[in-house]
């Protein structure tokens, strides 16, 4: 088969006949200099442009693939040695072998507590953080952080793990917001670079209509949380290849547990203080935490070195100029919006509900019946379950917008009314795949939650000035929610019971009310409760939502001010000439040009005339004043 010639010959390549081309003209050295640098004769234009925006396509596609690995190994590692941490720490034995009287209890306590608060405050900073380094940076930044926490494990101190906990805690939000943000636009830009042809109109370049990058974005969002929802299986490759040998079995954790599931009073209440059989070396605790860090450096590197920019240069310094104090307070004013209020629901849910998953599922039913060791292998039915639903999300390109989101919530309704009931019995093995099969259908769910929230924001919110402060409200819910758990945690959950006075036909009291003993109300009933009602109050607002979008309510949104270029310490880049300035952009380059007369011209003054287009308005596609 023969090898297909290249498009475009060499210069100065010989041809079929020898040192002379098809002309006659001599090649070579010899060649005259228009021959070699000029035009080429045959050269074609439009397939040139379509291989441009091709490579233009496969690098979006490269940058999608490669945030999504670096969150799933971020994450991943993150919540692999957590609960590596934890487990050893929760030990007896290990706390006093290899810590002594230092505390470690204490220490997990103020951990969490920094892990869990220092969120709250992410609304104030997460915006102003995302435009001053840009949404590439701030990813970078963040997974940086977590790399830092990762680290602060060799040395397992107050010192070194309290503080590397907190900054944590101030990245989860600017981290995931950006990573929203940034699959967002990368959805915009493919769809750019697939329909440049439809923008070209008459040398300029128009904006696209409203929701028309919606398809990509499904799609992106898909692909995201698929890679997203493995960091729990990843998360359990330490438990799996080196912590489950050290364990004990179920019989000797479980010994002292009476009850399981709706009718447990307490996350495994009468668990056994002492899980570890054996104490592993510290030789081995320095290779896996290794391993987790350099995993953890990998994806700072899949994040640097792969991920391209998520805005040109003038438009991140346009999202910069609207002023710091804009910055700080849109996210507040966006409350305005009735679409953010009925979706703040769901926003408390999609937080609840991954933490049930974590601790209500995995903890409360599954630990609690079949052991500390089968606690990887519920949360890596759970990861696999949530990652082969995510695709199910691509459904979305054929039905109504709202079947993914609300079918998320069915399934969720259904499993919240089966475990409200059931009670599995602790060290009976034989319901042990219906705790599998109720991991995977709860993944399911999660599934769906995520992917059709963050990929309705988008299509909501597709101003591009507008999506870092979407994507934050949105993870700083979360986040409350996820504090709320953990404020919770700690309450005792008591019922006072009592015996009520019986009355007479008229009404008289015939005995006296009495108040009994408070006594405690079955924990995971109480998370059970709160759970569904959170779901069916977002389901009803987010129904409530679409109404009022169909009936053509208009969203009352606030209004991004103009950005307000300075110049000091640096020159705004055009497209044109960077360095032309004020005058000679009005008078051209000639000083000869005749002035124009003093004066009001006659006759009205044409719109398009009135200035020359600002950056921002290039940017955005715009060729003169916005339109009213």
């Amino acid at each position: 088969m023969e090898a297909e010639p290249p498009l475009y010959p060499m210069a100065g390549a010989a041809g079929p006949q020898g040192d002379e081309d098809r002309l006659g003209v001599p090649d070579g050295p010899e060649a005259p200099l228009d021959e070699l640098v000029g035009a080429y004769p045959n050269y074609n234009e439009e397939e040139e442009e379509r291989r441009y925006y091709r490579r233009k396509r496969l690098g979006v596609l490269k940058n999608v693939l490669a945030a999504s690995a670096g969150g799933m190994l971020t994450y991943g590692v993150y919540l692999g040695l957590l609960q590596m941490q934890l487990i050893l720490h929760y030990d007896e034995t290990y706390r006093e072998v290899k810590y002594g009287n230092m505390g470690l209890p204490d220490i997990d306590s103020k951990m969490l507590m920094g892990i869990n608060v220092t969120p709250i405050a992410a609304l104030l900073y997460t915006p102003v953080l995302i435009r001053f380094f840009g949404t590439k940076w701030m990813m970078f930044l963040a997974v940086g952080i977590y790399a830092l926490f990762v680290s602060t494990n060799y040395w397992e101190r107050y010192y070194t793990l309290v503080p590397s906990a907190v900054a944590l805690g101030m990245a989860i939000v600017p981290l995931w917001a950006s990573m929203g943000n940034y699959i967002t636009r990368m959805a915009q830009k493919y769809h750019e670079y697939s329909h440049y042809k439809e923008q070209d109109g008459q040398g300029l370049k128009q904006r696209p209509p409203r929701g028309s990058h919606a398809p990509y974005l499904l799609v992106f969002q898909a692909i995201f949380y698929s890679f997203f929802h493995l960091s729990f299986a990843c998360a359990q490759l330490p438990m799996i290849y080196f912590l489950n040998h050290y364990l004990y079995d179920l019989n000797h954790t479980l010994y002292n547990v009476q009850s399981c599931g709706t009718n447990s009073h307490g996350i495994l209440s009468g668990f056994n203080k002492t899980v570890l059989r054996t104490l592993p070396r510290s030789g081995n605790l320095i290779v896996v935490e290794s391993v987790l860090m350099a995993v953890a450096f990998l994806a700072m590197l899949l994040v640097l070195g792969l991920c391209g920019a998520a805005y040109r240069p003038t438009e991140e310094i346009d999202l910069r100029s609207v002023g710091w104090g804009n910055i700080f307070q849109l996210p507040f004013k966006h409350v305005r919006d009735y679409r953010l209020r009925h979706l703040v629901p769901f926003f408390i849910y999609s937080g609840f509900e991954v933490l049930f998953a974590c601790t209500g599922i995995a903890l409360g039913y599954g630990v609690c019946s079949v052991g500390l060791e089968r606690l990887a292998y519920l949360l890596v039915a759970y990861s696999l379950g949530a990652s082969a639903a995510s695709l199910l999300g691509l459904l979305g390109l054929w039905l109504p917008r709202p079947v993914p989101l609300v079918a998320g919530a069915g399934v969720h309704l259904l499993l919240t009314f089966v475990l409200f009931f059931w009670a599995p019995v602790p060290r009976v093995l034989q319901h042990s795949w219906i705790l599998y099969v109720a991991a995977a259908l709860w993944g399911v769910g999660s599934a769906l939650n995520k992917t059709g929230l963050s990929t309705l924001l988008g299509i909501l919110y597709e101003d591009k000035e507008r999506q870092d402060f979407i994507f934050t409200i949105y993870h700083w819910w979360q986040a409350v929610a996820i504090f709320t758990v953990y404020l919770g945690s700690s309450l005792p959950m008591k019922v006072r019971l009592g015996r009520v006075g019986a009355r007479g036909i008229g009404g008289e009291v015939r005995g006296e009310a009495t108040a009994g003993p408070w006594h405690p109300c079955p924990y995971a009933q109480a998370k059970l409760a709160v759970l569904l009602v959170t779901l069916v109050a977002a389901a009803v607002s987010y129904l409530r939502m679409e109404q009022k979008l169909r009936r053509g309510v208009a969203p009352r949104q606030p209004r991004i001010p103009r950005p307000q270029h300075k110049v000091r310490g640096y020159r705004y880049l055009e497209e044109d000439n960077s360095d032309e300035s004020d005058a000679e952009g009005e008078h051209g380059d000639g000083a000869e040009e005749e002035a124009p007369p003093a004066g009001p011209r006659p006759g009205p003054e044409p719109a398009g005339l009135s200035r020359r287009p600002c950056p921002y308005e290039q940017a955005q596609g715009g060729d003169g004043p916005e339109e009213q």
